[in-house]
C-alpha cells in the first residue's frame, strides 16, 4: 500500500470479444477522474501468441489491442510497427497506440503519461482492409478477453503525481477590473471587456533550486490567448554587494495540457524572467503549469548555499473575445452551430446550422452572407471565419462531415481543431487543396474533392467542442460574387459505406458509447467499403464454382430415381436446388428469398440428404422409415435454425446418419433372425452384409467422403469458394456411391436356413383285416 494513496474508484470491465461479430471487433470505454493518480490495467487473454515472431503472423489475422484517447480507435489507421509489447506502455498522450495482444498485459499509467478524461480501448481480430469484409463463412480462432482496470486517487484533491506527494495550486480566476491601466492600455477596446486574470491564493511563493511549484488552471470556453507571468520576483535573503540581482535567475515555466509536466515532457516552455508564456489558442480543460528556478546558486553564489531561495507571484491572464468575435485581435466573424437532429435509425445523427442566422430548410447554409460580417473584409488577403458546435457525450462513435460546393473555383481553405481555435500553425485536420491536406491517418478521409467541390470526414470525432476555421484567400471582386453551400453533420458511416455495404450502430462494451461501422459485401473492405478486394471477374468466378458445383446432386437424385426411391430423389434435387440458390445470394450474385430462409433451407436439406443416403442402405418397411425420418426433420430442423454453420454439425449429421442405419439394421435383423441362436444370428447378419452391398462402391464412397471431409477443414475465410465447391462436388459423389452400392436383394436371403428337424410318422392304429 502507498502512502497518501486512497483506491477511491475502482473500474471492473469485463469485454468478450467473438469472431463472429461482423467487423471482428470490440470496444470499451472508460472515465479517468481529473483527481486521479495512477491507471492500472490488467488485461488476460486465451491468445498464444509470441510477440518475439510477430512478424510472421499475417495482419489479416493477428490480434491486437489498441488505446485512444477521446474516441475509438482504428488500427487501420495506423502505419506504424506493431512489433512492441504493450507491456511497454503508452508512450504518447494523443496519438492511438495499437499494439500486439498478448495472454497477460499489465501496465500502470501515471498522470504524468496520460490525461484524464474518457479513454477507450478497441480489440481487434485481424488488421486491414478485409477486416470489414463481409464473408460467405467465418473460420478461424476466436479469443476470450477480460479487462480489469484500477484508478488510483488522492484522498487530497490538491495533491498530484504518482505517489500523491506534489501539491498543486489552483488559480482563481477574476474578471477584468483587476487589471491597472498600464495593462489595459496595451490591449484592444474589445479583448479589454473579455479579460481575465487567474492568481494563486498565495501571494508569494519562495522556493529552493530544482524544486517545481506546481498550479492548475481550468479553460471552460474558446479563450484567444493564454499569458503566464512572473512577478515580484526576488530572493529571500538580501545578497552581497558583489551577488548578482533577481533578474539574473532563470525561472524556467513548462504548461501541459491534461497531465503534469516534466523537465522532458511538456507542450510549451518558457524562462518566465525574461519573456512571458504566451499561448495562442489554448486547448479547452485543465492545464498544469510548473514553474522551476535553476542555476540559483550559481546566480547568488555559495554563502548561504542552503538557503537561497527565490520568491515570486505567478500571473495568468486570459484573453477572450466577446460574442460572435475571434481571432487575435477579436475581428474575425466566429458563429455558434446549433444541433438540429434527423430522424435516423442511427443515434445522434444530426447535422448543424449558425444560431440567428435565419431559418434553413435543410443541412446546407450558404457562406457567404456570413464572411460579409467580417470587420476586415477588403483590407487583407487572409480573412478567417470561424464555427463552433459540440458533439454530445456518448457519439464518440460518429462522424464530421463537412462539404463545400460554389459555382466557381472555391477559395477556402477548411481548418479544424477539437478544443480551440484552428490557424496555419495550430490544426488538428485540414484541407488547402488536392496536395496539401491532411493524410497522415484514416481519421482524415477526402472523398469527390475538386475546384468546385470539397468533400471530407472526421472519423470518431471526440466528444466535445469542435471549432472549424475557414480562411478565404485571393480576395478579389470576382471571389465575392461566387455563391458557396456549406454543410456540417454528425453522420453514422462515412459516405454510406460507399454504396458496397450496410451502417451498422453498435453500442461498446459498457453501452456509453455509440459507435458505427461499416458491414462491406462480399467484393469491397475498407472502414468505407471503398477498397475492392474481389474484382468483377474474381466474382463471377466465384459464382460459377458456388452455384456450378451444386450439378454433382444431378448423380444421386438420378439414381434414386431410377430405383424408385422418390423421398430421396425429391431430397437430393431439392438439396442442389436450394445450396444453388443459396449461394447465388452468398456470393452477392441473386437472392430469390430472405439470406436466414435460404440458409436454412440449404443447411436443412444438405443434412437430411446426408442422412437419408444412410436410411436407405436398411432395407426395412417403410412404416419404419417413415418414422425414421420424421425423427431426423426434427432434429436436423433445429440443429439448422440455431446455430448451422458450427463445424461440428457435421460430424453430428454423419453420427445421427449412421445411428439411422444401424437402428434399420436392428429392426431387420429382430424381425427375420430373432428366433435364431446368436451364432447363426450373426452368422447371418455377416452373410447378409457381404451380400447386400457393393464393397467397391462403398469404398469409393468412404474415398469421397474423407475429400469431403479435407475440403471442409481446409475451408478459410479467403479461399472458402475453391474448397466448398469441391465440397459439394465430393459429398454429392459419396452419396452416389453409397446409393449405389446397394445391392438387389435376392429371395434367397429373406428365407431362413434349413435344420434337421424330425417328425413321426402317422400310424393307422386300427388293425388291418
Amino acid at each position: 500500500m502507498i502512502t497518501g494513496v486512497d483506491v477511491s474508484m475502482l473500474c471492473l470491465v469485463s469485454v468478450s470479444m467473438l469472431h463472429s461479430f461482423h467487423c471482428s471487433a470490440r470496444f470499451f470505454k472508460f472515465d479517468i477522474p481529473p483527481w486521479f493518480s495512477a491507471v492500472s490495467i490488467a488485461l488476460n487473454s486465451d491468445v498464444d501468441l509470441d510477440v518475439t515472431k510477430i512478424e510472421r503472423v499475417p495482419k489479416r489475422s493477428l490480434p491486437i489491442i489498441c488505446f485512444r484517447d477521446g474516441s475509438p480507435p482504428l488500427p487501420d489507421a495506423l502505419n506504424t510497427s506493431l512489433k512492441y509489447s504493450a507491456i511497454s506502455g503508452i508512450n504518447g498522450l494523443d496519438t492511438e497506440q495499437c499494439f500486439p495482444m498478448e495472454k497477460n498485459i499489465t501496465m500502470k499509467l501515471t498522470n504524468e503519461l496520460i490525461s484524464p478524461g474518457a479513454w477507450y480501448i478497441g480489440l481487434f481480430n485481424g488488421i486491414g482492409d478485409a477486416r470489414t469484409q463481409s464473408r460467405m463463412i467465418i473460420r478461424g480462432t476466436s479469443y476470450s478477453f477480460s479487462a480489469n482496470i484500477s484508478v488510483e486517487a488522492c484522498t487530497n484533491s490538491m495533491m498530484r503525481g504518482e505517489f500523491c506527494n506534489s501539491t498543486v495550486n489552483p488559480l482563481s480566476c477574476t474578471t477584468s477590473d483587476v487589471y491597472n491601466s498600464t495593462k489595459a492600455a496595451t490591449l484592444k477596446k474589445p479583448t479589454i471587456e473579455n479579460a481575465v486574470t487567474c492568481k494563486s491564493n498565495f501571494e508569494t511563493l519562495c522556493v529552493q533550486e530544482g524544486v517545481p511549484n506546481l498550479y492548475s488552471l481550468d479553460i471552460n470556453n474558446v479563450v484567444e490567448e493564454l499569458t503566464i507571468t512572473a512577478e515580484n520576483i526576488r530572493f529571500n535573503i538580501t545578497p552581497s554587494s558583489n551577488a548578482s540581482n533577481a533578474s539574473d535567475v532563470n525561472l524556467l515555466c513548462f504548461a501541459r495540457h491534461g497531465a503534469i509536466p516534466a523537465n522532458s515532457l511538456y507542450d510549451y516552455s518558457s524562462d518566465l524572467n525574461k519573456a512571458p508564456l504566451v499561448i495562442r489558442s489554448p486547448l479547452i480543460g485543465r492545464w498544469y503549469i510548473s514553474v522551476l528556478p535553476v542555476n540559483l546558486t550559481k546566480k547568488f553564489g555559495e554563502t548561504h548555499d542552503g538557503d537561497v531561495k527565490v520568491c515570486y507571484s505567478l500571473e495568468s491572464q486570459m484573453l477572450q473575445c466577446p460574442l460572435g468575435k475571434a481571432g487575435p485581435n477579436c475581428t474575425t466573424s466566429s458563429y455558434a452551430l446549433q444541433t438540429v437532429l434527423r430522424t435516423s435509425p442511427i443515434p445522434f445523427e444530426s447535422y448543424y446550422l449558425p444560431i440567428g442566422e435565419g431559418e434553413y430548410s435543410s443541412a446546407n447554409f450558404p457562406l457567404e452572407p456570413l464572411l460579409n460580417n467580417s470587420s476586415n473584409l477588403g483590407e487583407s488577403n487572409d480573412i478567417w471565419t470561424y464555427f463552433t458546435f459540440d458533439i454530445p457525450r456518448g457519439a464518440a462513435g460518429r462522424n464530421i462531415h463537412i462539404r463545400l460546393s460554389s459555382n466557381t473555383k472555391i477559395n477556402y481553405e477548411v481548418y479544424a481543431r477539437f478544443g480551440g481555435l484552428p490557424s496555419v500553425d495550430i490544426w488538428d485536420y485540414y484541407y488547402a487543396n488536392k496536395t496539401q491536406k491532411s493524410d497522415q491517418s484514416m481519421f482524415f478521409m477526402l472523398y469527390d474533392s475538386n475546384d468546385n467541390n470539397v468533400d471530407f470526414y472526421i472519423i470518431y470525432a471526440r466528444e466535445g467542442t469542435w471549432s472549424f476555421g475557414l480562411r478565404h484567400v485571393n480576395i478579389s471582386s470576382d471571389s465575392l460574387k461566387q455563391k458557396t453551400i456549406m454543410s456540417i453533420s454528425l453522420e453514422g458511416c462515412p459516405k454510406q459505406c460507399s454504396s458496397h455495404g450496410t451502417c451498422k450502430s453498435s453500442f461498446d462494451a459498457t453501452g456509453l458509447t455509440s459507435y458505427s461501422i461499416c458491414s462491406c459485401d462480399r467484393n469491397h473492405g475498407g472502414f468505407d467499403c471503398s477498397v475492392e478486394i474481389v474484382s468483377h471477374k474474381g466474382h463471377i468466378l466465384q459464382s460459377v464454382f458456388l452455384i456450378g458445383s451444386n450439378a454433382a446432386a444431378i448423380l444421386p437424385a438420378f439414381w434414386a430415381l431410377r430405383q424408385k426411391a422418390y423421398a430421396e430423389w425429391v431430397i437430393f434435387t431439392a438439396s442442389g436446388i436450394s445450396s444453388g440458390i443459396y449461394h447465388a445470394c452468398d456470393v452477392g450474385t441473386w437472392c430469390a428469398l430472405n439470406f436466414g430462409v435460404l440458409q436454412f433451407m440449404d443447411f436443412w436439406l444438405s443434412f437430411m440428404a446426408v442422412i437419408s443416403t444412410f436410411v436407405y442402405l436398411a432395407t426395412i418397411d417403410e412404416v419404419y422409415k417413415r418414422a425414421i425420418h420424421t425423427t431426423v426433420f426434427i432434429f436436423t430442423a433445429l440443429m439448422s435454425i440455431t446455430n448451422a454453420t458450427r463445424s461440428s454439425n457435421i460430424v453430428l449429421v454423419i453420427v445421427i446418419g449412421a445411428l439411422g442405419l444401424l437402428i434399420g439394421w436392428l429392426i431387420e435383423m429382430s424381425t427375420k433372425y430373432s428366433l435364431l441362436t446368436i451364432k447363426l444370428w450373426f452368422y447371418n447378419l455377416v452373410k447378409t452384409l457381404l451380400r447386400r452391398f457393393h464393397w467397391g462402391l462403398i469404398l469409393a464412397g468412404f474415398a469421397a467422403l474423407f475429400m469431403a471431409g479435407v475440403s471442409w477443414m481446409l475451408e478459410t475465410s479467403d479461399s472458402y469458394w475453391i474448397w466448398h465447391s469441391f465440397w459439394h462436388a465430393t459429398i454429392y459423389t459419396s452419396s452416389f456411391f453409397f446409393l449405389c452400392s446397394k445391392a438387389n436383394i435376392v429371395d434367397a436371403e429373406n428365407q431362413l436356413p434349413r435344420s434337421e428337424t424330425y417328425a413321426l410318422t402317422r400310424q393307422n392304429s386300427f388293425s388291418r383285416e
